[in-house]
C-alpha cells in the first residue's frame, strides 16, 4: 500500500469536485478523517477513490436526475387509527407492521 499525501490528495480532490459540481468544497479535517460539505466522515484512501470517481463521471455521461418515489396507496383499512395513536402521534409500529404483512402477499394473516 502506497502512502498517499494528503495536501495533494485534498487538492486533486477539490480540484475534480470543482468542475463536477461548479463549486468548491468545504473539507473538514479532525483526527485523521475528512467531512466534505458537512457530510460523512472518510479517511483519505476514500477521498482518493471519490476523486477518481468524479473525474470519470465528468467525462463519461451527464447528471441524470432521479425520478421522484411514488409512496404506494393507502387502502381503508389502513386510514383508519386507532384512537389511542390518534391521541399521540398518529403513528403504531403495531399498526403499520401488521399493514406491511397484509399488503406483502394476499392472504397473509398478522403475527398472533
Amino acid at each position: 500500500m502506497s502512502k498517499l499525501d494528503k495536501d495533494q490528495v485534498i487538492e486533486q480532490f477539490t480540484q475534480a469536485y470543482t468542475s463536477a459540481n461548479g463549486k468548491a468544497p468545504t473539507i473538514e479535517a479532525k483526527g485523521g478523517w475528512y467531512s466534505v460539505d458537512g457530510g460523512k466522515n472518510v479517511r483519505l484512501v476514500t477521498l482518493a477513490e471519490m476523486t477518481s470517481e468524479l473525474s470519470d463521471t465528468k467525462s463519461t455521461a451527464p447528471k441524470v436526475e432521479k425520478a421522484p418515489v411514488k409512496k404506494p396507496a393507502t387502502t381503508k383499512k389502513s386510514a383508519k387509527k386507532s384512537p389511542k395513536a390518534a391521541k399521540t402521534s398518529g403513528f403504531s409500529v403495531k399498526d403499520w407492521w401488521q399493514e406491511n404483512v397484509l399488503n406483502a402477499t394476499p392472504g397473509n394473516r398478522p403475527p398472533r
